[in-house]
């Protein structure tokens, strides 16, 4: 990738987006795409019912070496990733001393080496707190964010397509099993595991082998009905947000631990981890707070930072994340409610810009295939 400045990245891809008519958008420092011609929605859809090719190049990719590599990560990941094999990944959440959330993380087990991939927003204070408690262990934290890229194929049709496409079945790697493959001079690594809900892989390969990497993956697909198409970051959250996983300054922050976000099935209960002490505590007394769906009526949407209330009015928590699904044809949200009103059924009210707008908690995922 091209780093053109501190505040202006591109990913390897960004022609490619420009070439497809991509509305381009600062997301934590690079220029990606919102949405192409076809616009967020038609994305959204496409996903569902065919597949879509997403850039995700911006994500951290952070090379973790040395006799104590796995030992540095059972220190710092919630979730017990020894027994990993190689060709192994496993999602895990990064913890400060307090049991709040530094970021979600995907841990990957190669034969010689681990990698770490992070989200963009944080890649910078990751490295910085890998490298902190690194000093303490044998280990050695690369960045290699800028010498690969990353992009993602995610849909019901996309393994079946892939497996035409690659130079080894798709349909030979279980979820969140990787393998490496080659095709001719280029060796890339391809993960299955998606954000969307949907079936798919994320492949990550060489800085200079991207061009045409993209080319090869998406050139049989495109002018298909229900071929590979591009998608941004527009259709990304909202399939995301469908199936109910959370995202990193909404859902997951440094004061939300894991237990009230519902993500205690990825921590580890039987080894020691920083912040395992008071993520343990509150396991025991119970949250107070809890990650919940929410079905809320009308057309309108709830953003980040609106006030969940009780029948009664009183403040019971807060939206995280909102939208209107095009899945389901409805106001869908995420939220933080106290502990009394999570339970299925529960009728609350959402303040949407000064409208208490009737909602009710939904179990999640509201999608799954």
């Amino acid at each position: 990738m091209d780093q053109q400045s501190p505040t202006k990245l591109k990913t390897c891809f960004y022609d490619y987006h420009l070439k497809h008519g991509a509305k381009m958008v600062d997301f934590a420092g690079w220029e990606m795409p919102l949405h192409y011609s076809a616009g967020i929605v038609a994305e959204h859809q496409h996903t569902r019912q065919a597949m879509s090719i997403f850039d995700v190049s911006h994500m951290g990719r952070l090379k973790i070496t040395g006799k104590g590599a796995q030992p540095l990560l059972e220190h710092v990941c919630t979730r017990k990733i020894g027994g990993f094999a190689p060709g192994r990944s496993g999602y895990s959440l990064l913890c400060n001393e307090d049991g709040g959330v530094l970021d979600d993380v995907i841990v990957s087990r190669f034969e010689r080496h681990w990698l770490m991939v992070c989200n963009a927003s944080n890649r910078e204070a990751i490295i910085k707190w890998l490298q902190t408690h690194a000093a303490r262990f044998d280990a050695k934290i690369e960045d290699e964010t800028f010498s690969t890229a990353m992009v993602s194929v995610q849909g019901p049709k996309a393994i079946e397509y892939l497996d035409t496409v690659l130079p080894e079945p798709a349909s030979d790697i279980k979820r969140y099993q990787f393998q490496v493959q080659n095709y001719l001079i280029a060796s890339f690594a391809v993960f299955r595991t998606g954000y969307t809900g949907e079936d798919g892989v994320e492949i990550i390969c060489g800085k200079n082998v991207a061009q045409m990497a993209i080319n090869f993956i998406a050139k049989s697909g495109e002018d298909k009905p229900n071929g590979l198409k591009p998608a941004g970051l527009g259709a990304r959250d909202t399939l995301r947000l469908e199936a109910g996983m959370p995202l990193y300054g909404h859902e997951l922050t440094p004061t939300i631990d894991p237990i009230s976000a519902g993500l205690d099935w990825a921590v580890a209960i039987d080894k020691p981890f920083i912040g395992s002490d008071v993520i343990e505590r509150i396991r025991l007394r119970g949250p107070e707070r809890l990650r919940v769906g929410l079905e809320i009526t009308g057309q309108r949407i709830a953003r980040q930072g609106a006030k969940i209330k009780s029948e009664n009015d009183e403040e019971i928590g807060e939206v995280t994340s909102g939208t209107l699904s095009p899945t389901l044809q409805k106001v869908i949200a995420m939220g933080y409610v106290q502990p009394p009103y999570v339970a299925v059924g529960t009728e609350v009210l959402v303040d949407i810009r000064g409208t208490h707008t009737p909602a009710k908690v939904v179990a999640l995922p509201f999608y799954r295939r």
